[in-house]
């Protein structure tokens, strides 16, 4: 499906749109990159006008400095006079996801549902850990060199077993991302704990997980539907950390009654 290229924050943050209808922003993770939506992407376009944005550093998005309210703060620019409106639902998948908490935390007046695809507000320290390795790994070796741990993060061995090239896939979206982005994100998830804020959420909420998420495993995700005020939360079945690519149809039949 082709995408209109267009851009916010000075053109800082790049996007494509496509669809027409009440707006809808995709926030994509930090192992993928917004072509991880395009399974789903024809149901989305046929209800909403759909913005993929591009995360700081990935895919011509500028970069910009470590720090989920800083995260926040750019990707809010997008709800300004001319871009998107107050009845904006944001799908955020990964560090997408936590992204949009973090903006409806410090944002949620700008806009309206939130649908939250394999997201923690915090790690434990045995987290936090993978994302310094990580880091430090791009530091050292360039993004290529994370490409297995990616593959392995993003799915499950029963996936990874039947689809062996998803490892060169992931290498492929890696190697579209500034490294010093990827560093920044990384760094960004290790200082983040947001738990204890989230009851002041105020807008509603639908969360969604895979069973098998090895990256942001079930326990997490349902603290952020127990925190979350009236929050709903929705487990897909032998599903790793990505449902829109893995699972399409079940990732839309979990939220289609939610966005209508």
């Amino acid at each position: 499906m082709e995408l209109r290229p267009t851009a916010f924050a000075d053109g800082r943050l790049t996007a494509g749109q496509t669809g027409a209808g009440p707006d809808l922003l995709v926030i994509h993770s930090l192992l993928a990159d917004r072509t991880a939506f395009d399974p789903v992407l024809p149901w989305l376009a046929a209800r909403f006008r759909v913005t993929l944005v591009n995360l700081p550093g990935f895919h011509g998005s500028a970069c910009i400095a470590p720090g989920i309210e800083t995260y926040a703060d750019h990707l809010a620019q997008v709800f300004t006079p001319g871009g998107l409106g107050r009845d904006t639902t944001i799908i955020g998948n990964g560090f997408g996801g936590t992204v949009a908490v973090a903006m409806a935390l410090r944002h949620g007046e700008t806009f309206g549902k939130l649908v939250l695809s394999d997201v923690a507000a915090g790690f434990s320290p045995e987290g936090r850990k993978a994302f310094e390795v990580m880091a430090s790994k791009v530091e050292q070796e360039g993004l290529g060199s994370v490409a297995t741990i990616s593959a392995n993060r993003v799915f499950h061995a029963a996936y990874l077993a039947t689809h062996p090239e998803a490892i060169e896939d992931r290498r492929r979206v890696l190697m579209g991302i500034a490294p010093e982005g990827f560093i920044a994100a990384c760094r960004s998830l290790m200082a983040t704990d947001m738990t204890p804020q989230l009851g002041a959420i105020r807008n509603p909420t639908r969360v969604v997980c895979g069973e098998l998420d090895a990256a942001t495993p079930p326990a997490l995700c349902r603290l952020l539907a127990e925190k979350i005020p009236g929050a709903s939360y929705v487990e897909l079945p032998t599903c790793g950390h990505c449902p829109p690519l893995e699972q399409p149809e079940a990732f839309i039949a979990a939220i289609a009654d939610f966005l209508d």
